[in-house]
């Protein structure tokens, strides 16, 4: 758990049976987030880090993992109408544009900890209504080297988040509430790797119907699933490079049955 100024706003007891597994592992997720990332790009990931750290360069985030879905539902197994709030980037912007990731961004000096920024930067891009939230954890800080940020998820839950949508559209592209079941689909899961990188650095990824999750949000979601003993086997040899396989993603198409 975090030593964060804002961590006594964790309410780990909130969760439901059927989000108590991960809960209980989620010192675990860490290590499983790097489980397809090769021993000597861990180290490297490592010594970027401190360098920033060192440096004066280091910058925080933090990203809202929330799920929705039923307090109280058969067995402790995940609900059908389980679901994650993703939002893609718009594709006019000069970073990440187009790239699906959890709400989230940069701390701003009045946040008191990574969960006021979650929550704060998810109420400015979906419009949620974040008093229907409850944060539960906060997993371990995750650095990302293109960009420099450390960034930490914040674990939540909602029975009921209620509407969300596009605030900004020069922002965010998409917000969705995706079913989890989206995301435990065999068929809906590859690996994916960046042309300028080796195909041996290819890590997690969904194909969905209106987006293509991959990079640290990818990592992070197969982490979560792998915990809370929510995966199915998949196939990790169907690796795609990201171009091939974000121009499979069905723009047009809505969630359907079809992809759980």
């Amino acid at each position: 758990m975090s030593a964060e100024p804002d961590a006594d706003r964790l309410v780990p007891d909130a969760a439901p049976a059927w989000l108590r597994p991960l809960l209980d592992g989620v010192d675990e997720v860490s290590a499983a987030q790097y489980r397809h990332v090769p021993a000597d790009v861990r180290a490297a990931f490592r010594v970027a880090s401190t360098a920033a750290t060192v440096a004066g360069t280091r910058r925080d985030a933090s990203v809202l993992v929330l799920f929705s879905g039923p307090r109280d539902a058969a067995g402790d197994g995940l609900p059908d109408d389980a679901d994650l709030l993703l939002t893609v980037r718009a594709s006019t912007l000069r970073n990440h544009a187009g790239q699906a990731a959890f709400p989230g961004g940069a701390s701003d000096p009045e946040d008191t900890g990574p969960v006021a920024t979650a929550l704060r930067e998810a109420e400015e891009e979906t419009g949620i209504d974040v008093t229907r939230l409850t944060p539960l954890a906060v997993l371990d800080r995750i650095f990302i080297p293109p960009s420099g940020f450390h960034v930490v998820p914040v674990l939540a839950y909602s029975p009921d988040p209620g509407p969300v949508g596009v605030v900004s559209p020069g922002e965010t592209a998409i917000v969705a509430r995706v079913p989890v079941r989206a995301f435990t689909n065999p068929e809906n899961r590859l690996m994916v790797y960046r042309k300028e990188r080796s195909r041996r650095y290819a890590g997690p990824a969904f194909l969905l119907n209106q987006m293509l999750v991959w990079g640290f949000t990818g990592q992070v979601i197969s982490a979560l699933l792998d915990v809370a003993g929510w995966a199915r086997p998949w196939d990790t040899d169907d690796v795609r490079e990201l171009d091939g396989a974000m121009a499979l993603v069905r723009a047009t198409s809505g969630y359907g049955e079809d992809q759980r």
